[in-house]
């Protein structure tokens, strides 16, 4: 009989964890049911025989629920910030921080720290499949979000891939504003400054002393005229410092968008990929821990402050009973692996 792939329970201090194993250990991921985070990701390395972490992941309990980095948070029902957490929609004001004043920065949505339950599971020789369901985003839950949601994220796992799929039911009975995302931070085991980037995008989403995007079209920085932020042609990212939006992807061969991670010295790849929507790059400069250690690199369906931009408005727009969902994950590559428009 063929070994498959085993799925156990375990714990990080307090907090229950999933633990996903292939058959000869080659590929391993680690999920905590809060927030339905990774908390750990490796696949076999070539080069040593051993596993290799390619994710810096929160460490322990304490750093999982202090949420700081947002380490592979799940984004939803908005990603990044939410200007003065405020936002107007379908003739309603609505405040995110009620009562607070000086400090109102939001961000990353509440899903990251709601609880969730495996709903369902599979195995394969090849792969398993987890998917964790919550149904706690319900009017009066959160502050300034009074609509009802049931979100999903199915989890697939092969031997060098990783898949998400984030998925958003509107329960309740009015339209709710919503978009999705993903802030893992990846690593290729040596300092950032020494790995190569590549991003196809042509457009930089031009923001404030906040991080919050500039009104209407003059967001929008055609990367020609910012050449220092122009990953277009892959080079190395070394002293950069960047915590900014990329628009305007273009897709791959295979139609998948790929934002690609290299390390020159050992040919390693990690290759981020997504169907739409935009690509966030924050290089960790500020991280409490190991900034600079790991790079994050994140799907996300809209721009920052989306809830407060007219043109986003109706890509927001979850109605009554839809459900919607965004797809992105990570490939691993060896310089011996095929790309994935070469793979059979």
């Amino acid at each position: 009989m063929t070994a498959e792939y085993r799925i156990t329970e375990s714990r990080l201090g307090g907090e229950p964890t999933l633990v996903v194993s292939a058959p000869d250990d080659s590929a391993r991921a680690v999920l905590a049911l809060r927030g339905a985070t990774l908390l750990s990701w490796q696949v076999g390395s070539e080069a040593t025989g051993h596993p290799k972490e390619l994710t810096d992941g929160y460490r322990d309990e304490k750093e999982l629920l202090s949420q700081d980095g947002v380490r592979a948070g799940l984004l939803a029902p908005f990603p990044n910030r939410v200007a003065d957490a405020r936002y107007h929609h379908d003739g309603h004001d609505h405040d995110l921080l009620p009562g607070a004043h000086g400090d109102r920065l939001i961000y990353h949505g509440f899903a990251r720290e709601t609880p969730f339950e495996l709903a369902h599971a599979t195995t394969a020789p090849d792969s398993a499949r987890l998917l964790l369901r919550t149904t706690s985003i319900r009017p009066g839950t959160h502050p300034g979000y009074p609509f009802a949601l049931d979100l999903t994220a199915e989890y697939t796992l092969s031997a060098d891939e990783l898949s998400i799929t984030i998925g958003a039911t509107n329960v309740g009975d009015t339209t709710a504003p919503y978009a999705a995302g993903w802030h893992p931070y990846f690593t290729l085991s040596r300092p950032i400054d020494d790995l190569t980037l590549h991003i196809p995008a042509h457009t930089l989403i031009r923001t404030d002393a906040s991080l919050v995007p500039l009104p209407g079209e003059d967001a929008r920085l055609p990367l020609d005229h910012r050449p220092t932020m122009d990953f277009r042609t892959p080079r190395r990212l070394g002293d950069a410092v960047i915590d900014a939006c990329y628009a305007d992807l273009t897709p791959g061969p295979a139609g998948r968008i790929e934002t690609v991670l290299t390390d020159p010295a050992t040919g390693e790849e990690l290759r981020v990929w997504q169907y739409n929507g935009y690509m966030h790059v924050f290089t960790g400069d500020t991280l409490a821990r190991d900034p600079r250690a790991s790079i994050a690199l994140e799907p996300v369906e809209t721009m920052t402050n989306a809830f407060n931009r007219p043109e986003h408005a109706a890509a927001l727009a979850l109605e009554p009973g839809r459900t919607r969902t965004f797809a992105f994950g990570v490939r691993y590559a060896s310089s011996e692996t095929p790309t994935a428009h070469e793979a059979p």
